[in-house]
């Protein structure tokens, strides 16, 4: 018998490497959403970690919380997650913790791309960061994902609708406000950043307006959107048609 039709076990979902976990939230989620299963071109699992508010993972700096993300990721893994992930950038405090808890790669936050972002850049040119949180972003999040010191950083803190709503937990949201909210602050960081060549969206929830980002800026955007793309092509390697020479 070919080696090729024995089957071998070990988890309990196949199909789905991808594992999420995701805040304890209401707020409404639309596609290019992290949390909106619709934005993913291939099947994930979610996990939600009871208790984790946006308020409290992005205001509130995640107190208390690590054991239960640890315990989620663990959840996630024995499941069938061959690698991890979570929905908001804030979380980058527990990249290391997580990834000494489980198994399988981890990344935590949009945040860790920054560095890698600068370096496609053409010369005089940097990554700026969009974050829904200006005022509790911390050294310690930037610092945790490798953030180069003095990295731009824009906000939608302050605007009509975006951060309200989102960090409010707050059943209804409007999008067009949302959307406008995220195209003024990147536009704001464009113009007192001269040297800005991209643009990270540190906020899963921005996902949904990066292409109204880059048509307003004129800059590259990235997102959580992109960065797990890029990851679960590694998790799962696309196969390709052999060629006859």
């Amino acid at each position: 018998m070919d080696s090729q039709d024995i089957a071998s076990g070990g988890k309990s979902i196949y199909g789905a490497s991808l594992g999420i976990l995701m805040l304890d939230a209401r707020f409404p989620r639309i596609p290019g959403d992290m949390g909106h299963a619709g934005t993913w071109p291939f099947p994930v699992l979610y996990r939600i970690v009871r208790d984790a508010s946006p308020d409290l993972i992005v205001r509130r700096g995640a107190e208390g919380m690590l054991p239960a993300f640890i315990d989620a990721a663990q959840q996630l893994v024995a499941d069938g997650a061959d690698g991890i992930t979570t929905n908001c950038g804030f979380l980058a405090l527990f990249q290391t913790a997580l990834a000494e808890a489980v198994p399988v790669p981890v990344l935590t936050s949009s945040l860790c791309q920054v560095d890698l972002v600068n370096r496609m850049l053409p010369a005089g040119r940097r990554a700026g960061i969009l974050t829904i949180s200006a005022s509790t972003l911390t050294v310690a999040h930037l610092s945790a994902a490798h953030v180069p010191e003095g990295t731009p950083i824009g906000s939608t803190e302050g605007g009509h609708e975006f951060t309200r709503a989102i960090l409010d937990n707050e059943i209804q949201m409007d999008v067009n406000k949302a959307r406008q909210d995220n195209v003024d602050a990147a536009m704001a960081m464009k113009q007192a950043h001269p040297d800005l060549g991209a643009i990270v969206l540190e906020c899963t929830n921005m996902g949904p307006y990066a292409r109204d980002i880059t048509r307003a800026t004129g800059l590259p955007c990235f997102s959580m959107v992109t960065l797990a793309q890029w990851f679960h092509a590694g998790l799962v390697p696309p196969r390709f048609a052999a060629h006859d020479s």
